[in-house]
C-alpha cells in the first residue's frame, strides 16, 4: 500500500511540475484572495489583524478545492481514470498518494499564503508548534475529505461546480477548528488552542479511516 502510495504522490506531483498549474494559477489566486481580503478590511487594521487567521484558512479552503479538482481533471482525459482502475495498484494507496500530492501542494501554499499574512496584516507568532501542528491536521484533514468527495464526483459531468457543494459544508469543522487553533497560537484570543486541535486531528483521523478502507467502491463508480 505504501509503495503505491509513493507512486500516485511521485505521478500527480511530476504532473504538476510540468504543467506548472500551482505556481501559475493556484498560488497567484491565493495572492489574490488575500489581498481582496486585505482591501475590504483595509480601513481598520485592528479588525484585520484580529481576523487575519480565518481569512488564511478561507484562501487555503478554496486553494484545497482547485487542487482536489486538477487532481482527478488530470485523469479524466484519454481513459487515464480506466488505466488506474485496471493497474493493480492498492486502492488505499491510490487514495494515500493522492492525499499526499494535495496535501504537498497546500503546504507550500500556506508558505505563500502565511508570509503574506505575516507582511500585508502585520501579524506576531506566540505559539509555533501549535500553529504548525494545528496547520499539519488541518491539511490532512482537507486532502483527505477533498480527495474523498473529489472521486465521488469524479465520474459526474457537473463534477466541476458540484464539488464545491460537498466539500464546503463538510470541512466547515475544519475551517473553525484551524482559525480558533491559529487565534489561540498567535495570540489573538484566550482560547484553548490544543482542545481545538484535537477536534482538527479526529477530523484528520475520520477521513483517512474513510478513504482507506471506502476508494476501493469509489474508484470502481468513478
Amino acid at each position: 500500500m505504501w509503495r503505491d502510495a509513493a507512486l500516485i504522490a511521485g505521478k500527480d506531483v511530476r504532473v504538476e511540475l510540468r504543467s506548472r498549474v500551482t505556481t501559475t494559477q493556484v498560488a497567484p489566486y491565493a495572492i489574490l484572495v488575500l489581498l481582496l481580503f486585505g482591501f475590504a478590511f483595509d480601513q481598520n487594521h485592528t479588525i484585520l489583524k484580529q481576523a487575519s487567521p480565518g481569512l488564511f484558512w478561507v484562501s487555503v479552503l478554496l486553494c484545497s478545492l482547485l487542487s482536489v479538482q486538477r487532481s482527478f481533471a488530470i485523469e479524466a482525459a484519454d481513459g487515464a481514470r480506466d488505466g488506474l482502475r485496471l493497474s493493480g495498484l492498492d486502492p488505499a494507496g491510490v487514495f494515500l498518494g493522492k492525499v499526499a500530492a494535495v496535501a504537498l501542494q497546500l503546504v507550500l501554499l500556506e508558505v505563500l499564503l502565511g508570509t503574506g499574512v505575516v507582511v500585508l496584516f502585520g501579524t506576531t507568532l506566540r505559539n509555533p508548534a501549535l500553529l504548525v501542528l494545528s496547520a499539519a491536521a488541518a491539511t490532512v484533514g482537507l486532502a483527505a475529505a477533498g480527495v474523498v468527495y473529489g472521486m465521488m464526483a469524479a465520474g459526474l459531468r457537473v463534477r466541476e461546480t458540484l464539488l464545491p457543494l460537498l466539500v464546503l459544508p463538510v470541512v466547515a469543522p475544519v475551517l473553525l477548528g484551524a482559525t480558533q487553533t491559529w487565534m489561540a497560537a498567535l495570540g489573538l484570543s484566550h482560547t484553548n488552542g490544543w482542545r481545538w486541535m484535537a477536534l482538527l486531528g479526529s477530523f484528520a483521523a475520520i477521513y483517512l479511516t474513510i478513504g482507506v478502507l471506502g476508494f476501493a467502491t469509489l474508484l470502481e463508480e468513478a
